[in-house]
């Protein structure tokens, strides 16, 4: 398929890739359809990225959600962290009590999460 590459400027210019790229999507790889695919779906995921961007959750909404998808409960970030209060890491899943910089250093890497992620400021319920 000969199609006309440019960059993504208008809300009209995203439709159209979006049809173009829907023309192509399913091509085998190694052809030039899906060469053009894959340019598409870059210039797509930049415009994506750029209009409408996905702010990252705060830092315990971002524990939270890695904890469903490790399968975790409190009883496993507290032997994490190596304490034997659930107290304590029921008060931080609640916002009651801040993370700590210890804690942070040990859950970042266990969960995955960035530590830019988890020293984000956020509100505290007291």
């Amino acid at each position: 398929m000969n199609i006309e590459i440019k960059p993504i400027r208008t809300e009209k210019d995203y439709r159209v890739a979006l049809e173009k790229l829907e023309a192509v999507f399913d091509a085998p790889k190694g052809t030039a359809d899906n060469d053009l695919a894959e340019v598409l779906i870059t210039l797509i995921d930049k415009y994506e990225s750029e209009k409408y961007p996905i702010e990252a959750p705060d830092p315990i909404e971002a524990i939270k959600i890695r904890m469903a998808e490790m399968d975790l409960h409190q009883k496993d970030l507290m032997d994490m962290i190596g304490t034997k209060s659930r107290g304590t890491i029921s008060n931080i899943l609640n916002k009651r009590r801040p993370l700590t910089l210890p804690v942070i250093r040990i859950l970042g890497p266990k969960l995955g999460l960035s530590f830019d992620i988890l020293v984000k400021d956020y509100r505290l319920n007291y």
